[in-house]
C-alpha cells in the first residue's frame, strides 16, 4: 500500500476511535429520548381517561391470558415507569428489554392495527433491542453507578 494511503487510513482510524464513542452516546441519548416520548404519552393518555381505558382493554385489546383490568393497570404502569427510568438512564437495558415486550403485546393484542401503525410498532421494537443490546451510553446513571461499584 503506498505510504499516502496509509498515512490517511491511519489518520481516519485515529479519528474514528474518537468519536465513533460519542457518536453512539449520542444515538443513545436520542433513542432513549424518542421512546420515551412515544410511550409517555400513551401511558399519560390512558391516565386521564381510564374508565375508556378499561373498555378499550376490555373490548379492542385482545391481550392473551391476563384479565383486561390487570392488562391495563400493567400496560398503563409500563408505559409511564419503564420510559421514566430510560429516560433518566437507570436500569436502561431492563426498561428498554421491557417496553419491547409491552410493544409487542401492544402490537400484537390490536386486531385492527393498520400497516402504518405496525411499521411505528417495528421501529420502536428496534429501538429498543439497540438499546437493550447495547445500554443507555455513557451519558445515563447506568453508567455513573458501574462506575462507581467495586470491581
Amino acid at each position: 500500500m503506498p505510504r499516502t494511503i496509509q498515512t490517511l487510513w491511519r489518520q481516519h482510524a485515529h479519528w474514528q476511535t474518537l468519536w465513533t464513542p460519542w457518536a453512539m452516546d449520542a444515538l443513545a441519548v436520542a433513542l432513549r429520548l424518542m421512546l420515551a416520548d412515544v410511550f409517555l404519552r400513551s401511558g399519560w393518555l390512558k391516565i386521564q381517561s381510564w374508565d375508556s381505558t378499561l373498555m378499550l382493554f376490555e373490548h379492542e385489546y385482545a391481550v392473551p391470558v391476563l384479565p383486561h383490568e390487570l392488562a391495563a393497570w400493567l400496560g398503563t404502569g409500563g408505559e409511564l415507569v419503564l420510559p421514566a427510568l430510560l429516560l433518566i438512564g437507570l436500569f436502561s437495558r431492563f426498561s428498554a428489554a421491557g417496553l419491547f415486550v409491552l410493544n409487542a403485546v401492544a402490537a400484537i393484542s390490536y386486531p385492527d392495527i393498520s400497516d402504518a401503525g405496525l411499521k411505528d410498532h417495528v421501529l420502536w421494537g428496534w429501538w429498543c433491542v439497540v438499546l437493550a443490546c447495547t445500554g443507555a451510553g455513557r451519558l445515563s446513571i447506568d453508567h455513573w453507578l458501574n462506575r462507581k461499584a467495586p470491581s
